[in-house]
């Protein structure tokens, strides 16, 4: 059975490779637009992302047009066999707007609007900035969408931030009376009673403020699911003009790593494919194993947004960025490893900021595939080139599927209740962490899994993760008791179950609506200071996998058991001997409940024995070498299984039945042991299994 999805765009059913092209930088260098061309094709690009800042060069003066810089490219494009995703201008707004119409710029929670400047300064709710969107992202489709070049929209750029103002004020009122209905439900839902914060009047309502709110917990979460829902109702008044003009042309926006501002779950919807820009520091002082683990997580968020979807990289950097902490190079290998890794979870693209670097401005000296040298003969042109040689020998793993057995809960409502809670560690909750903490057993041993928000259908998964799911909205306590009852293994932490969608305590013990499935009551919850240790000790009859000892801190669960069972307890403190690891056998599935946040040999152990219990198989047999992962994609004929080592030491990996193996890249025999060179990767070629 085919398990392929189609291309992005059926003009282009390859591996897309390409990056964030501004010629609008340089109508003044007609010989910098032509050589672009020639460099293009010479690295092996077939796509670029433009028009995507470039608002005052489409329209200099409230509106003139000028088309004629981009007619021109986009021809000369077709004539190259160069395609573009054509981005709508609304991340920045051209200074004629901002001194004619100041309500398009945003204010901040201060009440002070900002200066013109800088990107992303626009309210999303201001009227007449979204009538000049409108109108320009309609004169866009109408000269554009049926361009042969043109193989889908990029919608703005990165969104993100917030605005404060009356517009924004009055919007937020109203969302608030659709979601609640009367102000008696509000003031229920928000706690009110608290401090005498009661509301008599939806006039009241302000958004958090540093000189004002911001201790009403379920307000802050109200406002941050406003501020998504406004951000999306804006895109989705971008998308609009273009759907009307031409409904066929696919659209995207490009999606931030780990961006905490907006929940992503809910801009999937409204889009076509998901997009994101992926920037690891690679070769800082977390390692490189760390930074693949988190990156690989990334990833699976991207591919999970959209049902495993294939996704695209939009941004990436060649060499360095200039934003972060330290500007530090790639190693030789390190870029098409990365590059490949996006692959390996579902990508089917790689793509850049930018093609050519500025010659001025915050961006000058961010990495990019062409230098301020202009020419081809640079180490990261070379490093570029050679990832589009390798895409070009991956076009049948374009639209390929990637079908984990395994999913984690990571919830961004979850995430911000989490850090919003006052308690029980300020110093620190760590809930990213925790959750990488998870993840990285999987990773280690070349086992997909899909990143799921809680409100996800999870009945065709063996394995659930739900590290610190605080907060358990209306109907997840029951999905996941029906889950075990149906035969799963649900996999949960300390501090979950702990409030409800309005950040409400669940009244009558913790965890709340998971008690029953987990078969526990958590009493008390301990926080440690940095430093301070517990012991979690392995009971008699506990999985052969689990060790005698391991290290817990930061925090500890005191329980009490309601038909689980304690497969480990803790050796220290007045707790010592009480549980700290149980289980409940529920219907026909298992629900483990880890009452202390435990260092990673207590994690690879546990999550080992869990994997032979449910019969979840990695996409390679054997054990990994340290730093070496495997992932797979597959049509339902073929898989396609990539390799991948991000430790600079050479590692072997062996293989059963090698002749059933071909490597795409290289097109060399597959011996029984195979050989990774430092920050190599490898695309073997089997029957799907």
């Amino acid at each position: 059975m085919s398990k392929k999805y189609p291309p992005v765009s059926p003009k282009a059913p390859v591996m897309l490779h390409g990056a964030d092209y501004n010629p609008d930088q340089w109508q003044k260098y007609p010989e910098i637009l032509k050589e672009d061309l020639r460099l293009m094709k010479l690295a092996k690009c077939n796509v670029m992302s433009v028009g995507i800042f470039a608002w005052a060069a489409l329209e200099p003066e409230e509106g003139r047009y000028e088309w004629a810089w981009m007619d021109r490219l986009l021809d000369s494009f077709a004539e190259n066999g160069i395609y573009a995703f054509l981005a709508t201008p609304s991340g920045a707004r051209p200074a004629w707007m901002s001194a004619k119409y100041p309500e398009v710029l945003r204010t901040g929670a201060n009440r002070v609007r900002n200066l013109h400047g800088q990107r992303h300064n626009h309210c999303y709710t201001s009227p007449v900035y979204r009538e000049k969107v409108g109108q320009i992202n309609r004169l866009l489709a109408e000269r554009y969408s049926q361009h042969p070049a043109v193989i889908g929209w990029h919608i703005s750029n990165e969104y993100g931030g917030e605005c404060h103002c009356e517009y924004c004020q009055d919007a937020f009122r109203g969302w608030l009376q659709k979601r609640y209905g009367t102000l008696e439900a509000l003031n229920d839902a928000w706690w009110t009673s608290f401090w005498s914060h009661t509301y008599t009047d939806w006039s009241q309502v302000e958004s958090p403020a540093p000189h004002g709110e911001s201790f009403v917990h379920a307000m802050n979460l109200d406002w941050k699911r406003f501020v998504t829902d406004q951000t999306v109702d804006f895109m989705k008044h971008e998308i609009a003009p273009l759907k009307d003009v031409n409904p066929e042309l696919p659209v995207t926006t490009n999606l931030m790593e780990n961006f905490e501002g907006l929940n992503y779950w809910k801009f999937a919807e409204a889009l076509d494919f998901v997009s994101w820009d992926a920037y690891p520091t690679w070769h800082d002082k977390e390692g490189d194993i760390g930074q693949a683990v988190r990156f690989a997580f990334f990833h699976d968020i991207n591919r999970s947004l959209k049902g495993g979807q294939p996704f695209l990289l939009m941004e990436s950097t060649p060499s360095l960025t200039n934003w972060q902490e330290v500007s530090k190079l790639k190693k030789p290998g390190m870029h098409l490893l990365s590059s490949l890794q996006a692959v390996a979870h579902g990508s089917d693209s790689v793509q850049y900021f930018q093609w050519r670097k500025s010659r001025g401005s915050s961006e000058k000296l961010h990495g990019a595939v062409v230098d301020h040298a202009g020419h081809e003969h640079t180490r990261v042109f070379r490093d570029v080139t050679t990832v589009g040689e390798a895409l070009e020998k991956l076009a049948e793993v374009v639209g390929t599927s990637v079908e984990p057995e395994v999913a984690i809960l990571y919830d961004w409502e979850n995430r911000w209740a989490v850090k919003d809670s006052q308690g029980p560690r300020n110093i620190g909750i760590h809930h990213e962490e925790t959750v990488l903490e998870h993840y990285k057993p999987f990773w280690s041993r070349g086992i997909p899994v899909d990143i799921l928000s809680m409100d996800c259908d999870i009945s065709k998964y063996k394995i659930v993760v739900a590290p610190m799911l605080y907060m358990v909205r209306a109907g997840v306590g029951e999905r996941l008791e029906k889950f075990v009852e149906n035969g799963g293994t649900l996999v949960t932490t300390y501090w979950s179950g702990i409030v409800d969608e309005s950040d409400l305590c669940f009244l009558g013990g913790f965890p709340g609506p998971l008690r029953r499935t987990l078969g526990i009551w958590s009493e008390e919850i301990d926080g440690l200071h940095d430093g301070q240790t517990n012991s979690v000790v392995a009971a008699e009859g506990a999985p052969s996998a689990l060790k005698a000892s391991y290290e817990a801190y930061e925090l500890c669960d005191l329980l009490h058991l309601e038909g689980a069972e304690a497969l480990a307890s803790y050796g220290d403190d007045f707790y010592a001997g009480r549980p700290a690891l149980t289980v409940n056998r529920f219907g026909e599935g298992k629900a483990y409940y880890i009452a202390s946040r435990n260092k990673a040999p207590f994690h690879d152990d546990f999550y080992g024995s869990i994997l032979a219990e449910t019969g979840v198989k990695p996409v390679l047999p054997g054990t990994l070498p340290e730093g070496v992962t495997a992932q797979k994609r597959t049509d339902g004929e073929h898989d396609y299984v990539f390799l991948l080592n991000f430790s600079s030491s050479e590692a072997v990996v062996e293989l059963q039945q090698a002749g059933d193996y071909t490597e795409l890249l290289s097109g060399r025999p597959v011996e029984a042991s195979v050989k990774l060179d430092g920050f190599e990767c490898l695309v073997l070629k089997r029957p799907a299994q």
